[in-house]
């Protein structure tokens, strides 16, 4: 196609992030990105021309796509001074951006503090604890917003001891989407893909992944998703007209938002895994969802052929211990 040869072009002048004097997080850092794209054949043997590939996260090492958003951030606080020797770095998270900060503390030497809801599954706490990550929970019914408050006051009233990473502000997170995995999708598809999907939390992953793949192709379609309702349990996702804002959110970047159930992404979790062999967790589930029902509204000519290409955060193991695998 017309589009491929700039499979290779570079992203600007931007670099994707490396952790400047920290020889113990290299070997770690060279494992993020560059995931796998997975085909979803066995959902779409009914649409004629649709290829449904979802990109697989859980290969980064901390197990999810916020790893390459936190080594970003990390790598650019250590450049501008932000990260000094004796700081901790402290943010809010529902969990997988946590992962990936105490996983990059872990091995580059520095403490991490994270504000976290109380109702977050039982394997990240575990996997937080493993990794020596000093833990604050907040208020369950508050949400990610609860988390995000708590930062805050944190950050305000100890400015002197902590790093405040802010990933729902922080310009490194959709810059890392930005420089990688959108270049990673395009060269992998050569540069066919026609939707890319992918589900609001901070919103990074879409903003950055989506202003990259708009300068290649100005005509593919960028559909992002979000929970239905402000209570739901898509971990990790936003309802943005009940939540905190993040100020790197775009909305004009979307052609469309389309609203996903719970319920509907715990019933494709159990259907992905006894039909397809993957065991995704809730919001790659909820992404899979989406980007089935855009493939179902297509109208598609004979001579004609749509790749979505969505992003799937992460795997089940971190969610096992939730009630609705075994539900009918």
């Amino acid at each position: 196609m017309s589009h491929t040869s700039a499979a290779m072009v570079p992203a600007s002048s931007m670099k994707e992030p490396k952790l400047e004097n920290s020889p113990p997080g290299q070997s770690l850092l060279s494992r993020i990105g560059n995931t796998p794209l997975l085909r979803f054949d066995q959902l779409t043997p009914h649409l004629r021309g649709v290829t449904l590939l979802g990109k697989a996260e859980w290969h980064n090492p901390g197990g999810s796509v916020k790893d390459r958003a936190a080594a970003s951030i990390v790598a650019e606080a250590r450049r501008n001074g932000q990260l000094s020797a004796g700081k901790i770095l402290l943010d809010s998270t529902s969990g997988n951006t946590g992962i990936a900060y105490a996983m990059l503390g872990a091995a580059g030497g520095f403490s991490v503090t994270l504000c976290m809801p109380g109702n977050v599954s039982v394997e990240r706490k575990r996997i937080l604890a493993a990794y020596g990550a000093n833990i604050i929970y907040t208020d369950p019914g508050e949400g990610s917003d609860g988390a995000i408050r708590m930062a805050r006051q944190l950050a305000a009233s100890h400015p002197d001891l902590y790093f405040y990473a802010d990933q729902y502000s922080n310009n490194a997170n959709w810059r890392a989407h930005y420089c990688g995995t959108a270049n990673e999708i395009w060269q992998q598809t050569e540069g066919r893909i026609t939707h890319f999907v992918a589900m609001l939390g901070t919103s990074g992953t879409f903003v950055g992944t989506t202003r990259r793949l708009k300068e290649l192709n100005p005509s593919i379609r960028c559909i992002s998703l979000q929970p239905d309702s402000s209570f739901h349990g898509i971990e990790g996702a936003k309802h943005m007209p009940s939540a905190i804002v993040p100020k790197i959110y775009d909305p004009t970047l979307a052609e469309e938002n389309m609203e996903i159930a719970t319920e509907d992404a715990h019933a494709m979790a159990r259907r992905v895994a006894s039909e397809c062999g993957v065991l995704l967790g809730i919001s790659a589930a909820a992404a899979i969802a989406g980007s089935l029902r855009i493939a179902e509204k297509l109208q598609l000519r004979r001579d004609q052929e749509a790749m979505i290409v969505t992003i799937l955060p992460d795997s089940g193991d971190k969610y096992l211990s939730e009630r609705f695998w075994t539900e009918k």
